[in-house]
């Protein structure tokens, strides 16, 4: 619930390049623990053992005055950066920083580094952490994650890039950018009335960097009742900051309602959508719309929205080319937020390596009154259930990014407007689209092709909008009772679309 606001303060604290060798670093290689063996299978070997094996929840066990913080109390619990692995390391571009355990994050997690083929734990001790309003506990209470820093923005300044922090959650930047939706390893349940299962991240190895490299290997171990899985992300922070992904799922019981490449957002409300919200801002979002390129190349806009109800949409497609959740709004006029910035946010954009067959996108909508509550969750999921017992490989790239990938010529829409039609009968759609297709386009006004698939579309228009160098579609809809409707709508230049496809769902306010 808070996790937005903590990685948003976590990112404001001050570090600055290395300068010597710290006691995290030491106690990484000095340990008496023994290092073991470790190699691009390892992960992979123990997700396949351990999913033989029934399933046993992660240590929970805090003292009280750990086990009951609140927000604040928790955020004054910070890591010493003066200690933070790699740090004064030659040549080395990235460090790694560790969260305490405490608040909603009470999951012990292992954490390893891994260098010339041995991996060695990274031990917890009091002492790297900075104490200001809690004492500081004894024993060995383990961590709860980490993030990294890498000279992202300049380069004598070593911002913190990503975080992994709560259940299979990650976030992650691009360059200029701050922190707002997260991915995750796996969902399972997602909407289901039975509740939601969260899968956790038991373990991560992090490999240590090259000299000079400016890439880094993250290993980590996922578990949950229903599944366990291995993950190997390549991270590359830059322009676009890259994860490429390499999963295997080993299912203990058949998941039939298994969510890969999940990404979770958060949408209060934008011009289009925000009833019952009295707010000076005139829009708080992390992301304003779903993005899909499918497997016969279309491409397709979904606004999202702010539900009354639970929404769930279903875009059925086979060997799709990518999905993601964007933020499109890009001035700061279209917040006014001096603060919260929503319009430095990343997109995310999961690029599918290999073909995933028949399956769908899922974009779960959950009413929400608040705009720390990430309530939007997008997903792909398979045609077919996965089997207990079986292995699963998925192999994808994702993008942190300011749009999605692979810019093309074809128009996108810019914003979508919603209302009262002037006589009051119906309701009024208004769309613009804008990109080199159109700003180049003469002549007549491009065809269009659009639709719904209950009421009916009362009037419908073309006209250039100039103040965008776009076009701009107004449709007058009749709902005729319908309680939920799909539209569509997009331009044509005769049999070739001109945009990408506009699709809309509308429910009564």
């Amino acid at each position: 619930m808070f996790r937005r606001d903590l990685l948003r303060a976590s990112a404001a604290l001050p570090f600055v390049p290395p300068l010597i060798v710290p006691a995290a670093a030491a106690r990484a290689t000095d340990t008496p623990d023994a290092p073991v063996p470790f190699d691009g299978s390892t992960v992979r070997k123990l997700a396949a053992q351990r999913a033989q094996a029934p399933y046993k929840a992660p240590d929970a066990t805090l003292p009280d005055a750990l086990r009951d913080l609140d927000y604040s109390t928790y955020r004054s619990i910070r890591f010493d950066p003066n200690q933070a692995l790699w740090r004064g390391m030659p040549d080395v571009k990235f460090t790694a920083e560790f969260f305490h355990r405490g608040f909603l994050y009470k999951d012990r997690v292992d954490i390893w580094e891994v260098t010339d083929g041995k991996a060695r734990p990274i031990r917890y001790a009091p002492s790297l952490f900075v104490w200001d309003k809690v004492q500081a506990p004894s024993g060995d209470l383990g961590f709860a994650g980490f993030r990294l820093h890498y000279p992202l923005n300049r380069g004598d300044y070593y911002d913190e890039i990503c975080a992994f922090l709560g259940a299979s959650y990650f976030r992650a930047v691009a360059k200029g950018q701050g922190y707002g939706l997260s991915a995750r390893g796996l969902a399972i349940k997602t909407a289901d009335r039975g509740g939601e299962e969260f899968p956790v991240f038991r373990s991560f190895w992090l490999e240590r960097p090259a000299p000079g490299a400016d890439l880094i290997v993250v290993h980590a171990l996922l578990d949950s009742p229903s599944a366990t899985a291995a993950y190997k992300f390549t991270i590359r922070p830059g322009e676009e900051t890259l994860f490429d992904t390499e999963s295997a799922i080993f299912p203990r019981t058949d998941i039939p309602e298994a969510g890969l490449a999940p990404l979770t957002s958060m949408f209060l409300f934008a011009p289009s959508d925000r009833q019952g919200f009295d707010d000076w801002r005139e829009a708080v979002h992390d992301s304003n719309g779903l993005e899909m390129r499918t497997g016969r190349d279309e491409r397709l806009w979904r606004p999202i929205a702010n539900p009354r109800e639970l929404q769930v949409s279903v875009f059925a497609d086979t060997s799709p080319r990518g999905f993601g959740f964007m933020q499109r709004a890009r001035k700061f006029e279209d917040y006014q937020d001096l603060e919260a910035h929503y319009e430095k946010r990343p997109a995310l954009w999961v690029e599918p390596i290999g073909d995933w067959g028949p399956g769908a996108v899922q974009l779960v909508e959950i009413p929400s009154d608040k705009e720390v509550n990430d309530n939007v969750v997008g997903f792909w999921r398979p045609k077919d259930a996965l089997k207990a017992k079986g292995e699963y490989l998925l192999n994808y790239r994702l993008h942190w990014c300011w749009a999605a990938p692979g810019g093309v010529k074809i128009g996108r829409v810019m914003q979508t407007r919603c209302g009262l039609s002037l006589d009051g009968k119906h309701r009024q759609f208004v769309i613009d689209f804008v990109g080199p297709a159109l700003k180049e386009w003469k002549g007549d006004p491009p065809a269009l092709d659009v639709g719904c698939d209950k009421g009916k579309i009362i009037n419908a228009v073309t006209e250039p909008n100039p103040h965008v160098d776009g076009w701009r579609i107004s449709i007058e809809h009749d709902p005729a009772g319908e309680k939920v409707v799909e539209l569509h709508a997009r331009l044509m230049d005769a049999d070739k679309p001109l945009t990408e496809t506009w699709v809309y769902r509308w429910t009564p306010g």
